[in-house]
């Protein structure tokens, strides 16, 4: 019998929830902003890294589709610009990193005066298609594309510069949608993974790197 009421219940919420998406349907948006990223972590000996933060990105697309009442779930793809500035004596090394980012947000869309509050959450998976490294000393100045690879063998040269391709974290965000369609939102990430890859040059090495930073989108949902 309970089997039987759960069955039931379960059906009735499946039922509701796909009669909620057929009725108001998806909202498609596009957005872009500016990234102010960082690359944290640990260096070669272990200590804490102490890098400068750079300013990026991002440009892309979503989709809001209903699971519930106020409730969205949210996939995009995204173009995003990331890396970090580091001081090492007299040089200073920039990187730059260029992702295609696929976000998966679950997303709660409160009506607000006029609009709507959004607040949303969830993990993203970036993958690495380009960069750059600008190494700068007084007037000596040596630039280089990144390669992303996972794995670094002893016989690779030492004035290149080296990342894994994969990257995966979390998203937050908080932000308002006019009635308009017009959005604004405040967003923040937490890179989990390491991109760095496994350096067999040096074995010995402590290095962690990982992706966090914050930004601001404009966007416009039709």
């Amino acid at each position: 019998m309970k089997f039987k009421i759960t069955s039931i219940a379960i059906m009735l919420l499946l039922s509701a929830t796909f009669t909620f998406a057929q009725t108001t349907g998806p909202a498609f948006g596009l957005l872009g902003g500016v990234n102010f990223q960082n690359l944290n972590g640990k260096d070669m000996d272990g200590d804490q890294l102490d890098n400068d933060m750079i300013v990026g990105y991002h440009i892309g697309a979503n989709v809001q589709i209903p699971i519930a009442p106020e409730f969205y779930f949210q996939p995009g793809l995204l173009f995003s610009t990331k890396g970090a500035k580091t001081t090492t004596g007299p040089i200073t090394s920039t990187y730059n990193l260029s992702y295609l980012e696929l976000p998966l947000n679950f997303v709660y869309k409160g009506l607000l005066g006029q609009g709507y509050v959004l607040v949303g959450f969830g993990p993203y998976v970036g993958y690495g298609i380009m960069g750059k490294a600008k190494h700068e000393g007084g007037s000596v100045s040596y630039e280089s594309d990144i390669e992303f690879t996972n794995t670094v063998d002893a016989g690779d040269p030492l004035t290149e510069t080296y990342f894994k391709p994969l990257d995966v974290g979390g998203n937050i965000f908080a932000g308002y949608e006019m009635a308009s369609g017009l959005f604004f939102q405040l967003n923040a990430q937490l890179g989990l993974l390491k991109i760095n890859p496994e350096d067999n040059r040096l074995p010995e090495n402590e290095l962690s790197l990982m992706n966090t930073g914050f930004g601001l989108s404009l966007g416009y949902r039709f």
